[in-house]
């Protein structure tokens, strides 16, 4: 297993942007992810990240010009990269035997999406686990105002505050599997 007790900082950033990048290496942050990085601009972001006392992390699958293979993944190592960041559960395998710290990302959907998640991080064993997204009612907010249509808020709903809180947040209708919120009465 890699080591990942460099974690002081609880935020960690996530890059898209140039004006970004030098904001996170001001920053308090520990870690930080390149999420849209690319073959001819990875070796001088990993130098500034890491002359800044950081971890440089690539998310993978958006990297442009490296392979999401084994040869990719050595190639993310020689140039000194920290650790990847993926969704892919064979990757995460390869950047462990490489040496590599790994993060594996998982979508929370809904009640399978946990249950084959767990199922791969059994396989996977990566060393850290991002799971997405960590908040959903400012978006529920964000698009029922945008939009004319009655919005259903569903997935991972199991406890009336999350019904109550979803709908404050503008859905018109939670969906769950959680038989016990089906006699729910809200107004």
């Amino acid at each position: 297993m890699a080591e990942v007790n460099f974690i002081r900082h609880k935020i960690a950033a996530a890059i898209r942007t140039e004006k970004d990048f030098s904001a996170a290496l001001r920053s308090e942050v520990d870690m930080i992810f390149l999420l849209h990085s690319n073959i001819m601009t990875l070796t001088p972001s990993i130098r500034e990240i890491h002359s800044a006392g950081k971890k440089a992390f690539v998310h993978v699958d958006f990297a442009e010009g490296i392979g999401k293979d084994r040869a990719g993944l050595e190639y993310l190592k020689k140039q000194g990269v920290d650790g990847i960041c993926t969704t892919r559960t064979n990757l995460v395998k390869i950047a462990k035997d490489l040496g590599m710290i790994t993060v594996q990302r998982f979508f929370m959907i809904d009640s399978h999406s946990v249950g084959t998640s767990l199922d791969s991080i059994k396989i996977s064993r990566p060393d850290i686990v991002e799971i997405m997204p960590a908040i959903v009612t400012k978006k529920i907010s964000e698009f029922s105002s945008l939009v004319q249509v009655p919005v259903i808020a569903g997935g991972l709903v199991e406890t009336k505050e999350e019904v109550r809180a979803a709908l404050e947040a503008g859905a018109s209708v939670v969906s769950t599997g959680e038989t016990g919120l089906w006699t729910l009465n809200i107004d």
